[in-house]
């Protein structure tokens, strides 16, 4: 343990720089002939370009964030049969761990199969995985309501789907 040491060449030692002509680095350390870099402290903030239009703002602006994207959650059929009982609702969708504590809304995707009857309470299911519960011997309560709420709120002339 006491012979252990670096191969030969890997630890190079620190350029002291400011030190004298000798040293390699004297007079100006490295730092060239004046201008701004030369000086102590003295250096532009990132992205800054000499007063030219920064890259940044010259590029257009792409994409979109939903803030709704957090409260929403989509679970799939299969994910399902990680819950506990026969009825399901939002917290107990949070209490398996299948949705995220921060959703406020729930709506089941036809993706994989479900083998068990399930109630679903306040939980909004699409076409396909209504048909796939039912199938199964479930049923869906109250999410009817909110798919003709949603209709109501269609603007005038596009139909609700």
């Amino acid at each position: 343990m006491n012979e252990l040491a670096p191969a030969t060449g890997s630890r190079k030692n620190r350029l002291r720089v400011g030190r004298g002509a000798s040293a390699g680095q004297g007079k100006t350390a490295g730092r060239g002939v004046k201008g701004q870099r030369a000086r102590k402290g003295g250096y532009h903030k990132v992205g800054f370009e000499g007063g030219q239009m920064p890259l940044q703002r010259r590029l257009p602006k792409v994409g979109f964030r939903s803030a709704m994207k957090a409260t929403r959650a989509e679970v799939r059929l299969s994910e399902l049969a990680k819950v506990e009982g026969t009825v399901i609702d939002l917290a107990a969708l949070k209490a398996a761990g299948v949705v995220s504590v921060h959703a406020q809304v729930a709506k089941v995707v036809l993706s994989g199969a479900i083998t068990r009857a399930v109630t679903l309470k306040g939980v909004a299911a699409t076409k396909g995985a209504l048909a796939a519960i039912e199938a199964a011997g479930g049923k869906v309560e109250a999410a009817a309501a909110k798919v003709e709420a949603a209709a109501d709120k269609a603007p005038a002339g596009k139909k609700a789907k």
